[in-house]
This record gives C-alpha cells, structure tokens and sequence, in this order.
C-alpha cells in the first residue's frame, strides 16, 4: 500500500500467543523458533502483520504481561537473536511484526520496583504508586483489582501500600513522573531501533491515575450491564471507575508515544482500552498526536443478534471521527467466539465462517486472533487444568482465558496436534486437533475460506479504505454498503436461524467467492453474500 494509505490502515493483523503456537524445543510451551517456523503458513493466510503477546522476560505470575526486564527474551521464548531471526523472516515474507508493550505495570521483580520500594526517599522512590495507610491501618482508598479484592497491597520493607490494577505481582508505574515516561519510552525505542513495525499498547488507558486519589462512587447494580469481561460476582465492577484509569494526562503520554513512532516512518500502535465509557475507545484514536488505532472491545461481549451488531457500527462511526478503529471477535483474553456467540445457532463452521466474514467486511483494521481461521471452540477445562489466576479466582462461573490460550493444532493425527511431543502447557482437546491445518485441505475448510476472505479484502479498496453506511432494518440481517473511490460494495449477512429474502440494489453483481450465499433472492441461515454496485 502506498504512504497515502499505511498498510495497518485497514489490514490484517494476526494474533499470536507465543506460549500456545509451536514449540521448537519440545518443551510443552511455544517458542520464538517455533513462529519463525511457521512463519510460511502465516504468509499464506494473506495477513498484513503479526501481533506478538508479551515474550520478554517474566516470572511469568500472568504469563508475560508481568515484565521484569523490557530488553531480554523470557529463556522460555528463547533469546534475543531468535527475535532477531524471527522479525528478519517475517520481513523477507512481507509481514510487519507488532509486539506487545505492558507499560502500565511491571514484575514486582523488575529492578525498577525493587529499587522503589527500598525507602521513600531512594532516586526511584516515586517510579511506583505508593500511599501511606489511613490511620486505621485500611487502604488509601477503595479503589478495587480486575483480580479481585483491593488494588493495594502493604509492602512492609516501604511501611506503604503500592497500586496494583491487576495481579499483587503488578505493581503499577507513576506514569505521571516524567522520568518514568523518559524510562519507557527508552525501552520502546529499543525495540523500534531492532525494526519492529509497532507497538500493541496493553491497557493502554490504565497509564494514569487521579493524583487526589479519590474514592470511585459505586456502580447501580440494579441495572448492571457487564459489559465486557464484567461479571456480576467480580467486585471490581461494582464500581463506576471513574479515578482510577482514563485520566486526562493519558493524552499528553500517548502524544510522546505518538512522536517516537513518527520517527520511525510508517509505524502503528493499536491500544487496549477497556472503559467504562463507550467513546473512550475513539477519543484515544482521534487526531495524530495518540494512537494510530484503537483496539475495539464492543464484539468480546456475550450478546448476540443483529440488532447488537448493527448498533456497534453505528455507535463506532458517531465517534470515531478522524481516528481509525481495529475491530476483534476473539483474543487471548476472551472465549473463543465461536462459541461465545453459540447463540446465533447453526453448526459451529457456519458460525466460523460467518463471523469471519463479518470480521473481514466492517470499516476498520482487522485482528484474527490464532485458531479463529481454522473455527476453533472454546473447550471445558476442568479445575485441575487451568492455570490462569483470573480463572482460578473466577471457577466456575467466568473462564475463559486458559480455555481460548489451548494450543494451535498442526498435525491431525499427532500428539498434542502437532504442537509438542510432551504434554503442553495446557491441554488440547479432541475436537481441536480434529480442526488441525493438516486436516483442513479442502477448498471449502474454514482454513481456505478464510484465506480466500483475507486475500478478496486486501484487493478491493472499498473494503480496505471504505466508508460504511448500514441499513437499517428489523430482522437479523446485517446489511451495509462499503464505498470508495467509485467503488461501492453491498454485504448482507443473515445472523438469524431462518431464510430472509434480500433485494440487491438494482444493477449489482454478485461477487461469486466460495465463501458467499449465491442465491440472488434469499440468505439462508448464517450466510452471507458481497455484491459489487
């Protein structure tokens, strides 16, 4: 793509897990070798880019997203020249590399944390959030964890509490300290100057707090609406968390974040922002001074129906602006949505290729997460499998993330589907390795569809650059127009389990992909259909 359009701007980005995608070393954990291995196959799903989840050194509390060192591969992953090799055969295949940048916490065990927190008054005293304890002894406010019970935790050597949104092991950075800005920023260039292609910014709108450290008011539980990830039996939301993420100061950072890229050309950064406001997610994205995209959470819910989908689209184009959004139905965090979304009906391949469809046709970039080409399910793990703490706190009502990190299946007829000789970290299932490459030949697999679909976006420039206008309507078709330069598209998809008639637009062509319904007066059920005006 030429700079007038950079290649993120409506690409493909593919989700790798490195712990779950091919272990070199037979290990039972996935590797950087292992990806470099199968860099063939992710060149010819027709991808734009790679997203690597965190591979850098870990005691691996959260499985990576807790760093103790920004500039060392995690000896599980492998080494710093494996990267190195890695990102050159990408390169040579055309394939851009973002890799994930946890920025607004690290390992208590980073050299940084260890040195805050030997007294108040050491050169990193303030590179952490610490408070003093109300005269009770109770923490400085009631600000909660995502893993449940207090975001403070008392550190004795210190005699304060330090702030942690997620695991105790997560202290979170002063983001508000300039010289912690200076630090990651440092770390980012890093990587940028090895000639990494972006960044996929993790929380990206947890990097500030409220410096008053008031109390968040409590949520009104009798209209809970969970949301994305929420849960009703998790307390962290019982709050409006209004205090303790997407504070003001987040833009000022994210400017600085924005100016380093810049001096690496044609660069991204797609950021995680999970707010409690449904426009935070465009506002992080608006202008060229934040961040190139903004990663949506509105399709990692649990509703369902076309009425939903329609009004996520609609609701994103009211605010998106002059931003750029990167749309997902499934990701490391999140059940898998094929079998999220059980509830459109059908078999689970209709479902898998539908939704991928979906994926492929909205306005925005696109993340296909690992496992989602082949139509994978989330499978049941039992207690003595997960190994997730979020899970583990969770059982049984809310898991889901051992469940969608099982590993990729390769080899049908293999132990483990090709992924490892040993037992792997987490088990695979049956039905998955049923699903595995190998076993996907077939012109009409969920594999060869899905690469059809990739390879069908990336040539038409409605699909890539396009305007969006949705129709409309009262049933469970999806119905809306892609146009660009003359070139306008009309998609229909029937989320409903019964057959809908459709009236093409008059003078339009069927564009007769595998993929699509043919029928030029009806959808069946989860079917879909493109047609060129």
């Amino acid at each position: 793509m030429s700079t007038e359009n950079p290649w993120w701007r409506g690409g493909v980005i593919y989700q790798i897990y490195p712990r779950s995608y091919a272990d070199a070393n037979q290990d039972g954990v996935g590797d950087l070798r292992g990806i470099t291995e199968k860099l063939d196959y992710v060149a010819s799903l027709n991808v734009d880019a790679i997203w690597l989840s965190p591979f850098f050194k870990s005691p691996m509390k959260d499985f990576g997203y807790d760093v103790s060192d920004y500039r060392d591969v995690d000896p599980t992953f492998g080494t710093l020249d494996d990267f190195k090799a890695l990102l050159e055969k990408a390169h040579r295949l055309g394939i851009k590399i973002i890799i994930d940048q946890v920025i607004s916490h690290t390992s208590n065990e980073h050299a940084w944390f260890q040195e805050s927190r030997q007294s108040a008054t050491n050169p990193k005293a303030d590179w952490y959030i610490w408070q003093d304890a109300k005269p009770d002894g109770t923490p400085p406010n009631n600000w909660m964890s995502i893993f449940g019970g207090t975001a403070w935790e008392w550190d004795s050597q210190r005699k304060q509490y330090f702030m942690h949104n997620f695991l105790r092991e997560q202290p979170d950075l002063n983001l508000h300290n300039p010289e912690v800005q200076d630090a990651v920023l440092g770390e980012m260039r890093f990587w940028l100057e090895l000639g990494v292609d972006g960044f996929r910014l993790d929380t990206a709108n947890f990097y500030m707090h409220d410096p008053e450290f008031r109390d968040n008011p409590p949520r009104d539980m009798s209209n809970f609406d969970a949301g994305v990830g929420g849960t009703a039996d998790n307390p962290y939301f019982f709050q409006e968390h209004v205090y303790d993420k997407d504070h003001p100061d987040n833009f000022a950072f994210l400017a600085r974040i924005r100016a380093l890229l810049d001096e690496f050309g044609i660069t991204t950064t797609v950021g995680e922002v999970g707010s409690d406001d449904p426009s935070m997610a465009a506002q992080y994205t608006q202008g060229n001074d934040k961040l190139h995209m903004a990663y949506s959470f509105d399709f990692l819910n649990d509703t369902v129906g076309a009425a939903h989908i329609r009004k996520t689209i609609r609701q994103m184009e009211n605010m998106i602006g002059d931003g750029w959004p990167c749309w997902a139905l499934s990701n490391h965090d999140f059940a898998r949505v094929v079998s999220r979304w059980k509830g459109y009906g059908g078999d689970a391949r209709q479902r898998a290729l539908l939704f991928n469809l979906l994926l492929m046709t909205l306005r925005g970039s696109v993340s296909l997460y690992q496992g989602e080409e082949l139509g994978l399910e989330q499978p049941i793990l039992e207690f003595d499998e997960l190994v997730d703490p979020y899970d583990i706190m969770m059982f049984p009502h809310h898991v889901g993330r051992d469940g969608c990190r099982t590993p990729m299946v390769w080899e049908s007829a293999a132990d483990n589907g090709g992924f490892s000789a040993v037992k792997p970290w987490l088990p695979v299932r049956d039905h998955h390795a049923e699903l595995a490459v190998d076993a996907q030949i077939a012109p009409d697999s969920v594999l060869n569809l899905t690469r059809s679909m990739i390879h069908w976006r990336k040539h038409l420039p409605a699909l890539v650059q396009g305007d969006i206008q949705v129709v409309e309507r009262d049933d469970e078709v999806v119905e809306f127009t892609r146009t660009h330069n003359g070139q306008t598209l009309w998609v229909a998809l029937n989320m409903g389990q019964s057959a809908v008639s459709i009236q093409p637009p008059a003078g339009a062509q069927i564009i007769r992909e595998a993929f699509l319904s043919k029928d030029t007066e009806s959808l069946a059920p989860l079917t879909g259909t493109v047609w060129s005006l």
